[in-house]
């Protein structure tokens, strides 16, 4: 028993003499991870049409550009922008982008995604491109 209370105190004594420890980064550890399901129909490519998942912090998943994709994110995230938000445009150009659809679901920076990218009418082709390479670009 003093064999285990004398651990103790030397154990204690190393740990303080090593000073304070870093702190843990809480807020990303308790976050949920950056996760997405990217779901791409109508494009024309039979490459690019499907399902793919897309992990960042490490980036992964089997998104064919998933270190682009996540780079883009974190790029747009340190610009203070969302990049799944809805366009508030008002005056759209009437020009038409082609029928390919991206659905996007998951969490990225701790909050939930879940919507839908087309290219419609110019500001929904700028929404897309914003996007680019989460989405594919027009020669992907």
């Amino acid at each position: 028993m003093l064999r285990l209370a004398a651990f103790a105190v030397t154990s204690a004594l190393t740990a303080a003499a090593a000073g304070p420890l870093p702190p843990l980064p809480l807020g990303r550890l308790l976050s949920s991870p950056d996760r997405l399901t990217i779901e791409i129909s109508k494009s024309g490519n039979r490459l690019v049409d499907g399902t793919h998942r897309l992990e960042c912090h490490p980036a992964g998943g089997d998104h064919p550009f998933a270190e682009e994709a996540c780079a883009r994110l974190d790029t747009l995230a340190r610009q203070g922008k969302d990049p799944f938000a809805e366009s508030d445009a008002k005056n759209c150009s009437f020009q038409y982008g082609g029928s390919a659809v991206a659905h996007v679901t998951g969490t990225w920076r701790g909050q939930k995604v879940d919507t839908t990218f087309q290219r419609r009418n110019g500001c929904d082709i700028a929404r897309w491109k914003n996007l680019e390479p989460v989405l594919p670009g027009e020669h992907s």
